[in-house]
């Protein structure tokens, strides 16, 4: 059926709301408008849903969501009542129609048959985690869009074992919401009924405190200044209330929030971009901190499961620290501060994403504490968790990722801004007690194990062209890659999509030992490296680049080198 009778069908289907259907006839002129939202279905995939709000299918809207879950809940009756009984768990953001859509979801799964547990209000991404395995639910949904603007929202699906799904359950739900063609088959059931019916039932304070007393448990350190002065912002998200409480529990006395940015607000109007890795989502907290003489500045994104940092510096301006570089400084204070409490364990591991730079496994490495390496996302990085269970192998202790994703302990299994802000707070505070801010750690650290730089540069190719040139940059460069970069040599590749490890040198071959996945990773002969992606959830194609140097300048310089040679070598395919 092409993008026009998709069209005209949602137009005339009574099915749909008038509201849907009016929004719709006003585009009834804009053939290209039409063909974005009609073109295709939006795709589910391990990162569930996500896209622009709008009436269409390549839309969120109430019966993309009705349609997804409906194949969530076909899913789950394979596995049978046990399956059924265990129910769902549902957190959500707060953005526009989140509670709508959290709502509708709980509505199919209870006309299922199967009980959803909805929570009160919105909440962080990572209690929605905690709640899946604290509950023993069979699947757990957060209705968000993470980071993106105000246009978009989101719908992540998490398993059993409280991560997101994996590739083969995506692939199997994917099946079930494909084999769904008319949306009148789907199921839903009144809120109020589910509810007297037992099957919709409402999350709140208990679980949030059992949370919270998880999250405290993995405090390093309490010989600590607790009157350090940090600013905060949840960018008019999620994170305002259990930041917030948290730090106040664990003895803060001294954190101030920016006050525009602490009541949730979707249309995010002082930031407008609510990715705190973009320095401009801190301006707000910036003129604060300034005003108040704030020594650290942290900010969460909207749904609280990634957290970025600001710190002072001598001058009073404030420095933003990466993904990287926020990870390497969690790695040194919690491993050392186990490893003074004799908590560290003889097997320690911590675990990061393959485009994660490799300062941490430096520091690591020094401790004698193992690093695993596995693709993005935090699915993989906690799935490490159940490897090393199986084979009473290794402990993990800290998971992260470059885009300033952390997690420490076991019982939430993605990424944590709760309890990335309590150690990163504790850190400061700690390191203040000796005289020393985390700029000054930061320095300590590249001193010792080397200057590290780094750098993400997303293309951003939007529509059908696009998608089709991000695919076509992929298929040429496997065959076309740089061989060198100025004076470096390549000395390795990995190709991802065919699971291999590439040896430049020896002319030699072998499985990469990663699951397969479309990224390409490129290693030469001076310690840098740089690796090439499709976005999973955006219109990107990405490229992650890493320079090591023993003087500051000659990493950066290496840095810029790498950057104008291979986007110069990427845009070149048409």
């Amino acid at each position: 059926m092409t993008y026009i009778k998709r069209y005209e069908e949602w137009v005339n289907n009574k099915y749909f709301d008038e509201e849907t259907r009016e929004e719709l006839k006003s585009i009834k002129n804009d053939n290209k408008e039409i063909e974005d939202r009609f073109y295709m279905d939006l795709e589910f995939g391990t990162a569930g849903l996500r896209g622009k709000l709008g009436a269409g299918l390549n839309r969120m809207n109430i019966y993309i969501i009705s349609r997804a879950t409906q194949g969530l809940a076909d899913y789950i009756k394979e596995y049978g009542k046990e399956y059924m009984d265990r129910g769902v768990a549902i957190a959500y953001d707060c953005r526009h129609y989140s509670v709508k859509f959290a709502a509708t979801a709980a509505q199919v799964l209870a006309a299922n048959g199967i009980k959803a547990y909805l929570f009160e209000e919105l909440r962080p991404t990572p209690e929605l985690s905690y709640a899946v395995r604290t509950l023993h639910t069979a699947a757990g949904i957060v209705v968000t869009a993470s980071h993106n603007p105000k246009e978009y929202n989101g719908y992540k699906v998490y398993w059993e074992d409280g991560a997101q799904i994996l590739s083969s359950t995506a692939k199997g739900i994917t099946e079930k919401i494909k084999s769904i063609t008319d949306f009148s088959t789907i199921k839903v059931m009144d809120i109020e009924e589910a509810k007297k019916k037992g099957l919709i039932v409402i999350l709140g304070k208990t679980m949030d405190d059992e949370y919270m007393e998880k999250v405290k448990g993995l405090a390093i350190r309490d010989n600590i200044d607790k009157d350090i002065k940090i600013v905060y912002t949840p960018l008019n998200g999620t994170g305002n209330v259990p930041v917030r409480r948290v730090l106040k529990e664990r003895g803060f006395t001294n954190i101030i929030v920016v006050p525009e940015q602490e009541k949730p607000d979707p249309d995010f109007t002082t930031v407008g971009y609510p990715n705190p890795e973009d320095v401009k989502a801190f301006k707000y907290a910036r003129e604060l901190g300034k005003k108040e003489g704030a020594e650290l500045l942290i900010a969460t994104d909207p749904d609280c499961d990634r957290l970025a940092i600001m710190v002072r510096d001598t001058l009073g301006e404030y420095v933003a620290f990466n993904g990287n570089q926020t990870g390497a400084i969690l790695i040194k204070y919690v491993i050392e501060g186990m490893k003074e409490n004799g908590t560290l364990p003889k097997n320690a591991a911590i675990v990061k994403s393959l485009v994660t730079g490799d300062l941490g496994r430096a520091i690591a490495t020094k401790y004698g504490v193992e690093t695993f390496e596995v693709l993005t996302g935090f699915k993989n990085i906690c799935g490490k968790v159940n490897d090393f269970k199986k084979d009473n192998s290794f402990e993990f202790i800290f998971g992260y990722e470059e885009s300033i994703g952390y997690v420490a302990g076991t019982f939430v299994r993605d990424k944590d801004a709760v309890i990335a802000s309590m150690l990163l707070c504790e850190a400061a505070a700690y390191y203040k007690s000796k005289g020393k801010t985390l700029l000054d750690i930061l320095n300590e650290i590249y001193v010792e194990f080397g200057y590290y730089r780094e750098n993400l540069i997303s293309l951003v190719l939007e529509g059908i062209e696009g998608q089709e040139r991000i695919s076509r940059m992929m298929v040429e460069y496997r065959k076309d890659y740089l061989l060198t970069i100025g004076s470096s040599k390549l000395t390795k590749f990995i190709d991802y999509e065919v699971e291999k490890s590439y040896d430049i040198l020896n002319n030699s071959e072998e499985p990469s030992g990663i699951e397969k996945s479309n990224v390409l990773k490129f290693y030469f002969d001076d310690d840098s490296w740089y690796a090439v992606r499709p976005s999973g959830t955006e219109p990107k194609i990405k490229i992650y680049m890493y320079s090591k140097g023993k003087t500051l300048k000659a990493a950066e310089d290496k840095l810029v080198e790498m950057e104008e040679v291979i986007i110069a070598k990427l845009q070149s395919t048409k």
